[in-house]
């Protein structure tokens, strides 16, 4: 701990009780982290000067310090406070341009030997427990708080806007030209394509558990809709390739598998 016995030897005459020696100790510490004492009070004065030393009438409020400091590069401005509550401290520390606040209580007697004031080596206790809750407690802190602000300030990197063709979701990749010239359906003569589309309903296979005569893929006499009528169906009364049962008889003409070739169970039963 150098440089704290230094500082101590010449705030001697100051240090009247506990409480002057652990501001003292306080003081070291906030220095050794790159700080300069500027004053004491709350706003500025035309007297402030950066030191490494306790300012002038640092102690002459025993129940409330109030201390001033500025970092070695000028970032950061931290207003420090000590409050005695019987023998306890409260220790505020507010750093200026962040806003952040930092705080931590002390017991007194855990760290001062207040009958022995005079004497350096007995005047503090646990000072290595008593450096590392002030660092934990108060410098620590206000070092990460305030590199959170400035990294939510700093300019983000910016990135170019994404094109259209980047983003758009339903994009369609074109076909591969060798895929273009398939057909949409697989070889119905093939020996896998029965249950094709029931094993992949949203493929391009086909052949199902039901024979479609559409694509048979055999040659077909197409079906004339006005079969069994006494009339011809007006032209579009039937679109074009549409799936219907003959109104009457097809006569001899090979149209393709009987309309009731699946006939419901039990349809030759006179009493169902």
């Amino acid at each position: 701990m150098a440089g704290l016995e230094v500082l101590f030897a010449s705030a001697a005459p100051a240090i009247t009780c506990a409480q002057d020696a652990l501001v003292c100790f306080l003081h070291w510490e906030v220095v050794t982290h790159g700080y300069y004492a500027l004053g004491t009070g709350d706003q500025p004065s035309p007297s402030d000067k950066k030191s490494e030393l306790l300012p002038a009438e640092w102690s002459n409020n025993k129940d409330l310090y109030a201390l001033r400091y500025e970092s070695k590069d000028g970032s950061r401005k931290l207003l420090l406070k000590v409050v005695t509550v019987e023998k306890s401290v409260i220790i505020n520390v507010l750093e200026y341009g962040s806003q952040q606040v930092s705080d931590l209580t002390l017991n007194l007697d855990d760290y001062i030997d207040s009958e022995h004031l005079r004497d350096f080596d007995r005047t503090y206790k646990n000072s290595e427990e008593l450096r590392s809750r002030i660092v934990s407690g108060i410098i620590t802190p206000i070092h990460e708080q305030w590199d959170k602000a400035n990294n939510v300030n700093c300019p983000q990197r910016e990135f170019p806007p994404a094109t259209a063709r980047e983003v758009d979701p339903l994009r369609i990749h074109p076909p591969h030209p060798h895929t273009s010239r398939q057909p949409p359906w697989c070889d119905p003569l093939g020996p896998f394509s029965v249950g094709g589309d029931d094993l992949d309903p949203f493929g391009c296979r086909r052949g199902g558990m039901i024979v479609d005569p559409l694509r048979s893929g055999f040659p077909r006499v197409l079906i004339d809709p006005s079969s069994g009528l006494p009339n011809r169906l007006p032209p579009g009364a039937v679109p074009p390739g549409a799936r219907f049962d003959p109104f009457g008889p097809t006569g001899t003409s090979p149209s393709g598998p009987n309309p009731d070739h699946l006939p419901p169970p039990g349809f030759d039963d006179m009493y169902l």
